[in-house]
């Protein structure tokens, strides 16, 4: 799968790891008071257009106004906005239209110690489906998740945007992976689209993001280009202030230039800030953070951030094994954190430039201090995946958890008690794999042989010295 720059474009819409090379340690005292609730989406769910649900994970957001706590204090509800990707694209890119669902949820958190049975377990969050919007480009022709071989000129205040074929099939192309949920629209990859689901705006990220092969702008997925953002590497994440007036994107890897085309050197990232408070957004920030490494060096690459104060970020890492894939056993799958404040800006610097670097083979340039990056909370923990009757690692079946991992979003505990707990929700990506499948109008079954459902995890985590109200302020 591509995912990003819209990414095809990804460029717009939307354990203990080895030692970080970080610009130092956090002393922040945030803490995970564990797993609270697990639900899920039956794989073979099907949504308004009589298309399979699936791929959601990549992103979800709690929908502004729905989240509300019960009477008696011992449930809350409320209705995510979730996001698929490109559609069930294992053996090749699909004409499917990005799209966005609501799945309305009620979480009854369970804090007992005693291990639930894995049917009770998916009680203590039921989520259903409710409906779907389909997403439309210029001209309200439908978007497609076809691979991206072509372009269409810069025109109308548009950037130079992916299409399949500029002659046969000119209609934008989207790897949806990232949704921030802004109270006059929706940002998606960084393209923003209008409540109705109509594109809005473009965003164009730097020069040195866009990829390029001899010297000419392509955005396929399936070769690595000279430079810019790798195959599947672009904006996986994004988030936005609680105001909605700064946007956030944070790469998925490295940009070739700065080591992306080295497994063992891509640790150095880009995260990016723009001023979008007026008509015409504006790039004010950018900075660099260094993902996690295995023992043996490898880069663990992050799939989903979320605002915590303007300088600190949830950061979501992971491998991609377990239900899904090959391998069943997991070895990081991790929600950190990670802090800006002593992060060096080069927003507009020399390094936004074409093929520019500022890790060029993985070395970051001295004068550059990068972000200090936390292993904060583990998503593997066994005691805590047993609580709720799930495993990882051994057999593959429905208790396995989820190999993919893309999507955060945190609601306010509402305890007046613990005024700074949360509650942290993400969602697995499962690639849409199901052996009773819908695609573009065609029935399928996927390869992987069996089927893989969409796995929700909350945790309850207290996050002291966030600014008193944002979060709620963020979903209101």
């Amino acid at each position: 799968m591509f995912r990003q720059l819209a990414l095809s474009y990804a460029l717009f819409i939307s354990v203990t790891a080895a030692p970080l090379k970080s610009g130092g340690k956090s002393s922040d005292s945030y803490v995970s008071k564990g797993m609270v609730a697990f639900g899920v989406l039956p794989s073979n769910a099907r949504d308004s257009t009589g298309t399979t649900i699936g791929g959601f994970g990549s992103a979800i957001a709690i929908k502004r106004g729905s989240w509300t706590k019960s009477v008696d204090g011992k449930s809350y509800s409320g209705s995510f906005i979730v996001q698929p990707d490109r559609g069930y694209n294992v053996d090749k890119t699909v004409d499917y239209q990005g799209r966005q669902h609501e799945l309305a949820f009620t979480l009854s958190p369970y804090m007992d110690s005693t291990p639930l049975s894995f049917y009770d377990a998916q009680k203590t969050l039921s989520v259903t489906y409710k409906s779907t919007k389909l997403y439309t480009e210029r001209q309200g022709k439908a978007t497609t998740g076809l691979d991206a071989l072509d372009v269409r000129p810069a025109s109308d205040g548009d950037p130079i945007m992916p299409v399949p074929s500029i002659n046969q099939k000119n209609c934008l192309t989207l790897d949806d992976e990232s949704l921030v949920l802004n109270s006059d629209g929706r940002y998606a990859y960084i393209y923003k689209f209008n409540p109705d689901g109509g594109l809005n705006l473009v965003i164009q990220p730097p020069q040195a993001v866009i990829p390029r092969i001899n010297g000419v702008v392509n955005f396929t997925s399936q070769v690595n280009p000279d430079s810019g953002r790798g195959p599947n590497k672009g904006f996986e994440s994004m988030t936005a202030s609680p105001k909605g007036t700064k946007l956030y994107a944070m790469l998925q890897a490295a940009l070739i230039q700065d080591g992306g085309s080295n497994k063992d050197g891509d640790d150095y990232v880009r995260l990016f800030e723009w001023d979008v408070s007026s008509a015409k957004p504006s790039l004010t920030g950018e900075w660099v953070v260094p993902l996690p490494q295995t023992k043996k060096g490898k880069t663990i690459t992050q799939n989903e951030i979320h605002y915590l104060d303007g300088k600190k970020f949830l950061v979501l890492t992971r491998d991609g094994k377990g239900n899904g894939d090959k391998e069943t056993e997991s070895k990081y799958k991790s929600i950190d954190y990670f802090d800006i404040s002593g992060a060096t800006n080069i927003a507009n610097s020399k390094y936004d430039a074409v093929n520019e670097g500022v890790a060029p083979n993985g070395e970051l340039h001295g004068k550059v201090a990068p972000a200090a990056y936390t292993p904060f909370l583990s998503m593997i923990d066994i005691d805590q995946l047993s609580r709720f009757g799930l495993h990882n690692g051994g057999n593959v079946d429905s208790t396995l958890i989820d190999g993919k991992w893309e999507s955060l979003a945190l609601a306010p505990a509402l305890d007046p008690q613990n005024p700074d707990d949360y509650f942290l929700f993400t969602a697995s990506d499962n690639d849409f794999i199901t052996l009773d499948g819908t695609m573009a109008g065609q029935p399928y079954s996927a390869s992987y042989g069996s089927n893989v459902d969409s796995q929700f995890m909350v945790f309850r985590v207290t996050l002291p010295g966030l600014p008193a109200g944002s979060v709620a302020q963020s979903i209101v």
